[in-house]
């Protein structure tokens, strides 16, 4: 193995290389060897299983000729051969390495009809949740070679709130857990980069404690690129005591409070409606929620408008924290538009179901939402969403980074509930809280434990 691999796999990588559950995640870490594996369990599989097909799948073409189409003609010199047209190294006993890049779900009409045994998505956090389950629908065939995807990630894109699901065994109906493994790898299970670069841990090491704990230990609590976060899901008893944590458990909403409504538009995507209640003192609480989603993420339900709006009214006469009270909406201002008919606006209006114009300045909202998400000396935010509200808590911690505008996010993610709180932030705006001591060495940072809790964690100044 050692000579026709060009290295010696440590521990973790020989664990990866042995490991035969049906879907294999390994990563974590920067610098944990993942390319590696990918093209050594691909060589592995390829002389073992003759007529073996495989597909190894990055985000573009020169991240594959890169870090593997270069280093598998090389290794591969005189045994296989590459064909550039294709995309794909054919073995003398018929087994074949096919390559595919996947940067917009567009690209997923390549994979139409094809077949494969075997499939690995290196860097799988930067494609979608969608793209990798179309990618894996690949995997089938009458043969009786083995049917793998194995899914190479480190902290932070697009997936990782798919790939942290798994990560923590939370799984689905239809998700066997049997057929789950995940490896952990750290820069020091990469044998070869310590030996010829000792200082890449170094630097790892010196980096901020986000990305320190991200790239050198491989935390998936804490990922380059989030966009919020301030959000902070907290444990059981943070909830109940509402301090440092923006999630709680429900209460019974005084009747003096007002109470609103905030919406956001969406057939093929998600429409979302949010009610929110607020206190005396101007403290918002998402009470209540409807999401058009399938179960697939960033999936709209295609109910009609009136659908819609039809469902929205018959919850806000029903239910018993919303039945009795006068209701304020704000929405997108685009429901006005009327220039093909009648406006989404106007039919909310036939449903009883009425609306003001939002303010729909993107960068000021989003600021508005981080005032509100900050926590005072007393570990008190002024925005709170009741544990019940599970879109809210599941989709605000995956949004990032827009690649093209660094203050706003990226519209591509799922983003409409933020949307619609967006909105509803701009109707009462407020100032920013004063930093301290307390507030900068108290504040956690857990984004994605939804369903356990959160690990409280300190966040220095940087």
């Amino acid at each position: 193995m050692k000579d026709l691999y060009l290295g010696t796999p440590s521990p973790k990588q020989r664990l990866f290389l042995k490991d035969t559950h049906r879907i294999v995640l390994y990563g974590g870490a920067r610098g944990g060897g993942k390319s590696w594996c990918v093209r050594s369990k691909g060589i592995d599989l390829a002389c073992g299983f003759s007529g073996i097909k495989q597909l190894i799948v990055r985000r573009s073409y020169p991240e594959l000729v890169n870090n593997h189409i270069n280093q598998l003609r090389k290794t591969l010199y005189g045994v296989a051969t590459y064909n550039s047209t294709e995309k794909v190294i054919r073995f003398p006993n018929d087994s074949t390495i096919n390559f595919a890049f996947c940067a917009r779900d567009s690209d997923l009409d390549k994979l139409q009809g094809t077949e494969y045994d075997v499939v690995y998505i290196d860097e799988a956090t930067h494609l979608t949740e969608y793209q990798i389950k179309v990618i894996n629908a690949c995997i089938r065939g009458v043969n009786e070679f083995p049917k793998r995807l194995y899914l190479t990630c480190n902290p932070g894109g697009k997936g990782h709130g798919y790939i942290k699901r798994l990560i923590d065994r939370r799984f689905e109906p239809g998700e066997n857990p049997e057929d789950y493994s995940f490896i952990r790898a750290l820069v020091d299970d990469n044998y070869a980069l310590m030996r010829n670069n000792p200082e890449y841990k170094k630097n790892l090491e010196m980096l901020p404690e986000k990305l320190r704990k991200a790239w050198l230990e491989g935390s998936f609590d804490i990922y380059e690129g989030q966009f919020f976060e301030e959000f902070v899901v907290g444990d059981e008893e943070q909830q109940r005591d509402r301090r440092w944590t923006h999630v709680i458990e429900p209460f019974n909403v005084p009747r003096e409070w007002d109470v609103y409504r905030s919406y956001d538009f969406g057939y093929s995507r998600p429409f979302s409606c949010g009610w929110w209640a607020v206190d005396y003192e101007g403290t918002f609480y998402r009470i209540l929620e409807l999401y058009g989603c399938t179960g697939t993420p960033n999936e709209g339900v295609k109910w009609t408008a009136d659908q819609q709006f039809q469902k929205i009214r018959e919850i806000e006469t029903q239910h018993p924290l919303l039945a009795g009270r006068t209701i304020r909406g704000v929405a997108d201002p685009s429901i006005w538009d009327g220039s093909k008919g009648d406006s989404v606006n106007d039919t909310a209006m036939r449903h009883q179901v009425y609306f003001t114009k939002g303010d729909n300045h993107r960068i000021a909202g989003w600021m508005q939402m981080r005032y509100r998400m900050q926590f005072n000396e007393h570990g008190e935010p002024r925005l709170y969403v009741f544990n019940t509200c599970e879109s809210f808590i599941r989709t605000i911690p995956t949004l990032l980074y827009s690649e093209t505008n660094p203050e706003d996010l990226d519209t591509t993610g799922e983003d409409h509930i933020a949307d619609e709180t967006r909105y509803f932030c701009m109707q009462h705006q407020i100032r920013s809280h004063a930093p301290t001591d307390e507030t900068e060495n108290r504040i956690a940072f857990d984004p994605l434990n939804q369903t356990t809790g959160a690990r409280r964690q300190g966040i220095r100044r940087i």
